[in-house]
């Protein structure tokens, strides 16, 4: 089961991923802001009756992380972000002020991973994509058995990430694009970290920033 959320003014979207045999699960990019935004995601939580596993972090943009700290102390978790973002994560608390955002709580990211490494949950498994340009530590998380990535801001229907934020790359973000997402079968589902979903297939033939 994977289960999106769309949080805070951004509109980016939380993900819970659960393993339906053992209802452990996994919370990607916890962009919960308002106080009723955490319950709404601890209440799922709990109907559902899960027990999360990891918290994982495609990037450390601030909309993506809001309820890191919220979702640790919630459900005892470690989060995990690629550590060529920790530059951008660091800097979260004076983005908010620059943006007037009162009330976010900083926490430590707690392990560092990078390409190739596996998130086990049941019998589910997420595989590490190093995919930057939108940020320099920019992950994915790839479901080869489902046919899905969670791919934060890197691709979008008809679109990409952006590029004009400090520490992006337009060119690495190509190239994430064509030798990472791209290489995927074209039925696979992209989970974006923002609108809704689309398939490698569609973004290759009809993205006007990046098609085959």
């Amino acid at each position: 089961m994977i289960h999106s959320f769309t949080f805070s003014p951004f509109q980016e979207n939380t993900y819970v991923i659960a393993d339906e045999t053992t209802n452990e699960a996994v919370i990607i990019d916890p962009g919960c802001y308002e106080q009723i935004e955490k319950e709404t995601l601890w209440r799922f939580i709990e109907t559902h009756k899960l027990t999360v596993k990891y918290l994982l972090l495609t990037h450390a943009h601030l909309d993506h992380v809001f309820g890191v700290a919220y979702v640790k102390r919630k459900f005892g978790v470690k989060a995990y972000l690629n550590q060529l973002d920790m530059v951008i994560y660091n800097d979260v608390a004076s983005r908010c002020a620059l943006f007037g955002l009162r009330g976010y709580e900083p926490s430590e990211i707690d392990e560092f991973i990078q390409e190739g490494d596996q998130f086990l949950f049941g019998n589910t498994v997420l595989d590490t994509l190093f995919v930057p340009g939108h940020a320099p530590g920019h992950v994915a998380f790839v479901n080869h058995a489902e046919h899905y990535v969670v791919g934060g801001d890197v691709l979008f229907r008809g679109s990409v990430g952006r590029t004009d934020l400090p520490y992006c790359s337009y060119s690495d973000l190509m190239s994430s694009i064509r030798t990472k997402l791209y290489t995927l079968p074209d039925d696979y589902t992209v989970y974006p970290g923002h609108m809704a979903p689309t398939t490698i297939g569609r973004e290759k033939q009809t993205n006007p920033y990046v098609k085959l």
